[in-house]
């Protein structure tokens, strides 16, 4: 008689149980990580095209010899023109209107560029650039 059993090569129940339990555990402390990193990165990026589309505002006030902002000359078409065609993507807003996903305000003597948050970011992370004369 043999007294040795044979031994299965499945995992038991309570084995997987305990998997589960620490791949929940992991994923609950990655997960909110995760997220605010990819809200910090849209809010930067959101920033940046800003930056970029205040930068083409400069350009176009520094072509009409300083006059001002609001120069008949600054026109959303024409900031189109220097940006290629295309106002870069707000990934907070998911969206490239130069008057819906960013706020653009043109003066005689200022130019005042920011994102806006839209549902996915967070209005506290949204950069204000003013160009003066």
């Amino acid at each position: 008689m043999n007294c040795f059993k044979k031994r299965s090569k499945a995992f038991t129940l309570i084995e997987v149980l305990m998997v589960v339990l620490i791949v929940g555990i992991l994923f609950a402390f990655a997960l909110p990580s995760y997220l605010s990193s990819v809200r910090d990165t849209r809010q930067k990026t959101a920033n940046s095209n800003a930056q970029t589309i205040a930068i083409t505002v400069q350009a176009l006030y520094v072509r009409t010899g300083g006059l001002a902002y609001n120069h008949s000359s600054i026109t959303e078409a024409a900031i189109l023109v220097e940006l290629g065609g295309q106002v870069p993507i707000n990934p907070c807003t998911t969206g490239r209107s130069l008057t819906v996903d960013y706020q653009l305000v043109l003066t005689s003597s200022t130019a005042t560029m920011s994102p806006l948050a839209g549902t996915l970011c967070d209005s506290a992370g949204m950069r204000t650039i003013t160009l003066t004369q």
